[in-house]
């Protein structure tokens, strides 16, 4: 197994790490505050974790064409399962019209969050083009996106706490679920014509 291989591995696992944590943390907040927005963050974790593993699954295996577009059509279906899961809860959000109480914790969480995600984005980015991994570069599109929610959440919160602007969170989300559909018809695409390099088995 070459180091580089050995990195995006790495990655992934903190990837994986961090999301389980963050299904638990998020989820929990969101009920303590009646924050919807926390709540559908924590599982939008799940959607994540799904796509680490089929990355993982992919750069363990023998990276032959077949396995290539399995994952490529996984970390599609990752992204639409990310969009659903966005569009419902922001539906809902705004139907409701629930208004969450402050969440301090929360804020600081996410602010952790938004760093991590767009570090982890960035190094698994970097380490697929040098490997020329399909499935890593678009399943880093997914934590990329992660970010972005957890940026968009994060501002919800604070408008939320500064000017009442519940309606805020919801808004996030949905706008984040947008940008989810084009990255999983891109990684769809990709799985019927790209001609894929593994990593070395």
């Amino acid at each position: 197994m070459t180091p580089l291989l050995r990195r995006a591995l790495r990655l992934e696992h903190l990837t994986v790490a961090w999301n389980v944590m963050e299904v638990f943390v998020t989820v929990a907040l969101g009920i303590a505050a009646g924050s919807l927005a926390l709540i559908a963050f924590g599982l939008d974790s799940c959607v994540e974790i799904f796509a680490s593993v089929v990355v993982l699954w992919h750069l363990r295996g023998e990276g032959t064409d077949l396995r290539t577009r399995r994952a490529m059509r996984y970390v599609a279906l990752a992204f639409f399962l990310l969009a659903v899961v966005l569009v419902a809860g922001a539906i809902h959000g705004l139907v409701v019209g629930n208004k969450a109480d402050d969440s301090p914790l929360g804020i600081a969480y996410l602010a952790v969050t938004v760093l991590v995600m767009f570090t982890l984005s960035w190094r698994k980015r970097v380490v697929s083009r040098s490997l020329a991994n399909h499935p890593l570069e678009h399943e880093a599109r997914i934590t990329f996106l992660d970010g972005v929610l957890a940026t968009g959440i994060l501002l919800a919160l604070v408008a939320n706490a500064a000017l009442g602007w519940w309606w805020a969170d919801p808004v996030a989300a949905m706008v984040v679920a947008i940008a989810a559909i084009p990255e999983g018809i891109d990684a769809l695409q990709d799985s019927r014509g790209v001609d894929p390099s593994g990593p070395p088995g």
